[in-house]
């Protein structure tokens, strides 16, 4: 099984970086997790180069067998438990699956296109540093969910 996360651009902040070692560590008991950062682009004020530059970036990462799942708000909503089964689901399925998180303006219609699935993690919307903690926590959940571990509480 191949997990692999990309996300747009280093984390800037001390505190979100220190979230993030700490799913990361956390996850390594249940999988080995390739954490691919790709560069951002330093035009922000200009949606279409910027989102062209990360679609680069990004789809350089992702070779044709990968299963890609978005997070992007656009996508399906699902409680932990029902994630968790969406996880395992895809973990039966699929030998290497690729999740992206992307930058400030989210993903371009290449990647869209190329996508396999989208998941949301919530209809609000976040700082694209912050998703990465909450997925990687709600990664770690899923595991000790399949696992029967006492993390989760309904």
């Amino acid at each position: 099984m191949g997990l692999k996360l990309i996300v747009v651009g280093k984390t800037k902040k001390p505190f979100f970086e220190e979230s993030e070692k700490e799913y990361l560590k956390r996850l390594n008991k249940y999988c080995k997790l390739n954490y691919t950062i790709v560069s951002s682009s330093k035009k922000s004020d200009q949606k279409d180069a910027c989102l062209k530059m990360e679609e680069d970036q990004i789809l350089k990462n992702i070779n044709t067998q990968d299963f890609l799942i978005l997070l992007d708000e656009k996508g399906k909503q699902y409680s932990s438990r029902a994630f968790a089964s969406q996880l395992n689901e895809r973990l039966v399925r699929d030998s290497s699956i690729v999740f992206a998180i992307g930058g400030a303006f989210g993903f371009s219609q290449k990647v869209y296109k190329r996508a396999n699935m989208i998941w949301s993690l919530s209809s609000l919307t976040f700082p694209h540093h912050m998703v990465r903690t909450i997925f990687l926590e709600q990664l770690y959940r899923s595991f000790t969910i399949l696992k029967g571990e006492n993390y989760h509480n309904d």
